[in-house]
């Protein structure tokens, strides 16, 4: 690791607030979801406070965690002035939002989020898939998401203070972040570089263990991989840092995991195509014969969050199929069917 890192503790979700590199700290924080139990925040000194990074799904756990992490570092949860999100799934946005008027918070998140952060009903959380599903072959899992009632949720949610656009500079007591957009994860995620500091605040773009899920949002944008792809190369086209992941252990190189992740996608685009080459003919079809997540279950065992997701990924790894040649596509209003080429 750079002669800069800090060493880690051994079990990446210990409590507390630990030191990544002078003056920058991860705060683990609890999550209520199945299968992700923690989010890493991050905590730099600003101009005029706290800045912090991805603080988390709003719960009285969730300020607890960060209240007593900060003590650590003799601060409160009062000298918090403002908090930048990777991308608007709850578990990165919705304690920010929740503190913007008890506490005065600013709340900054990168622009193409509007799509998705606008449109946001709780009656209709997915308002696009249900169609897209059918599409993809899925009619009795579009039936189920469009059954999703979400009404009773109580989670803060709503726009920010401000849009990023990629390459803003956020100032810092000791230099700045720079704002870089990393669509793919969700159409207007942004990573923060610290080149001072040689670290890169990854958010979901780049995870140490796992791959995040593409078009799991109110908005998706039609082609998720193509464009997640295209982010990641942006990243090595850029000096390496140490990689800080809203999930997962501090990582050394950002560089190597993001080259394991293309290696990854590769891999899964040449099993999809053998699918193709098999007799599937839909992205539904395709996912139903993959194993997944790294316990290598079938898609019928997974959550219909997961199942979703499954599917919307495997359409998009069609996509990027259809886009290089490799399959050809015979689209309706009603269907999406793809053969090898």
């Amino acid at each position: 690791m750079p002669a800069n890192a800090i060493d880690q503790p051994d079990d990446w979700t210990t409590p507390g607030a630990h030191a990544v590199a002078p003056g920058i700290h991860r705060i683990p924080l609890p999550l209520p979801i199945a299968g992700l139990s923690t989010v890493n925040a991050y905590v730099l000194e600003g101009p005029d406070g706290l800045v912090l990074i991805d603080p988390g799904w709003a719960s009285p756990a969730n300020e607890h965690a960060v209240t007593a992490a900060l003590a650590e570092l003799g601060h409160r949860l009062g000298d918090v002035r403002t908090c930048l999100a990777t991308h608007h799934h709850w578990d990165h946005y919705t304690q920010a939002f929740a503190w913007r008027e008890p506490l005065g918070v600013r709340l900054l998140i990168g622009e193409n989020e509007r799509f998705s952060i606008d449109g946001f009903d709780t009656t209709n959380p997915f308002p696009n898939h249900p169609e897209l599903l059918a599409r993809c072959g899925a009619d009795e899992l579009a039936e189920r998401v469009l059954a999703i009632d979400m009404s009773g949720a109580e989670t803060p949610y709503g726009p920010p203070d401000g849009w990023l656009r990629d390459g803003d500079r956020i100032p810092l007591a000791a230099g700045e972040l720079e704002a870089i957009a990393t669509p793919g994860h969700t159409r207007g995620h942004v990573v923060y570089a610290h080149s001072p500091a040689g670290v890169l605040f990854a958010g979901d773009h780049v995870l140490p263990r796992i791959t995040p899920s593409l078009g799991f949002e109110v908005a998706p944008e039609p082609t998720p991989l193509r464009s997640y792809i295209s982010s990641l190369k942006l990243l090595l086209g850029r000096p390496d840092q140490v990689l800080l992941p809203a999930h997962g252990a501090v990582g050394p190189s950002t560089h190597a995991r993001v080259r394991e992740l293309l290696d990854h996608h590769r891999e899964r685009l040449d099993e999809v195509n053998e699918l193709l080459v098999a007799g599937a003919t839909t992205a539904y079809e395709v996912a139903r014969r993959l194993p997944w997540t790294r316990h290598r279950r079938q898609l019928d065992a997974l959550q219909l969050e997961h199942q979703l997701s499954a599917v919307m990924e495997i359409e998009a790894h069609l996509d990027v199929l259809a886009h290089l040649g490799r399959v050809t596509l015979e689209e309706t209003p009603a269907a999406r069917r793809y053969n090898a080429a």
